[in-house]
């Protein structure tokens, strides 16, 4: 019996064999060329995404410059800043951002940034508030950031406050009184009620909101304004000060340029960082001027 060997393979059947392989690959590379493509419109549709994300969270300031003493920047203009947004951040934190990173010749007061000091009173968007107190995510885009009006400028959003502290130091803010009590060790007490009277007029942190917001101290250089009138009443309810006194500050604040030239806008008492009803206050020191003035026969 004899054995049949298998024929030789053909040159055609080796031909064809390798055109399959090189078909198989030929289509392995267009499948991985097609998921790379796809990847990478993936990577770039991601990062735009983030790119995007990004600039909605960086805030847009114009910020008010001015600076008298270099040349090229004695004209008033605004300066574009893009912070980058953070949870709770402050006017206050975005300027010192903006300071910081992009300029360090931005000029602006700030101290305590607990709404206490004061010294950062700005115009933001419209509105005399305080930087520190004054969260950016409850402003429109952009946040406009300028110094105080009716006020001169020194730098920036730096203002004079020299005459705003001559007003209140026109009105004797400082305790006086000359009715003592008997006891060498007796202290001055004062009632609970009478403190509730006078408790958000000691609230006042003199940053000069109010002042700046009023028309009539615009107009009025000589004005007190409702800051130092608000210091007035203070003083002037004490009731630990006694009468005598109280007359002398009455007639402090109703001269000419005292009570009497509120017209009773509530510009101040709408912008009043501490929330202190400064027209409320003017109006009754008119009250009582009017009636330590009455005389009975």
């Amino acid at each position: 019996m004899s054995t049949q060997r298998p024929e030789p393979e053909t040159e055609t059947q080796s031909t064809e064999t390798d055109a399959d392989a090189v078909a198989e690959s030929s289509r392995d590379r267009r499948l991985d060329e097609k998921r790379q493509r796809a990847e990478e419109r993936e990577r770039k549709r991601i990062e735009e995404a983030e790119r995007a994300e990004a600039d909605a969270e960086r805030y847009h300031l114009k910020v008010f410059r001015y600076d008298p003493e270099v040349e090229g920047k004695q004209e008033p203009r605004f300066d574009d800043f893009h912070v980058p947004y953070e949870t709770g951040m402050t006017v206050l934190d975005a300027l010192i951002y903006a300071r910081d990173e992009f300029d360090a010749s931005l000029t602006f007061r700030h101290s305590c940034r607990q709404a206490i000091c004061g010294s950062d009173a700005l115009f933001i968007n419209g509105r005399q508030r305080l930087g520190c107190q004054t969260q950016l995510s409850d402003l429109d885009r952009p946040v406009r950031i300028e110094p105080l009006p009716h006020q001169e400028v020194v730098k920036d959003l730096v203002v004079d406050m020299e005459h705003f502290y001559d007003q209140m130091e026109s009105v004797e803010p400082y305790f006086q009184t000359t009715d003592r009590p008997d006891g060498e060790l007796e202290e001055q007490r004062q009632s609970r009620e009478n403190r509730e009277k006078i408790k958000t007029s000691t609230r006042c942190i003199w940053c000069g909101a109010c002042m700046s917001s009023c028309n009539i101290a615009a107009g009025d250089n000589e004005y007190l304004g409702p800051a130092a009138i608000n210091k007035a009443y203070r003083f002037a309810m004490d009731e630990r000060e006694g009468e005598d006194m109280k007359q002398r500050r009455l007639e402090i604040i109703e001269q000419e340029h005292g009570v009497w030239r509120c017209q009773t806008q509530f510009s101040c008492t709408e912008v009043c960082p501490k929330d202190i009803p400064l027209t409320e206050h003017i109006q009754e020191l008119k009250r009582e001027a009017v009636k330590s003035n009455l005389k009975f026969w």
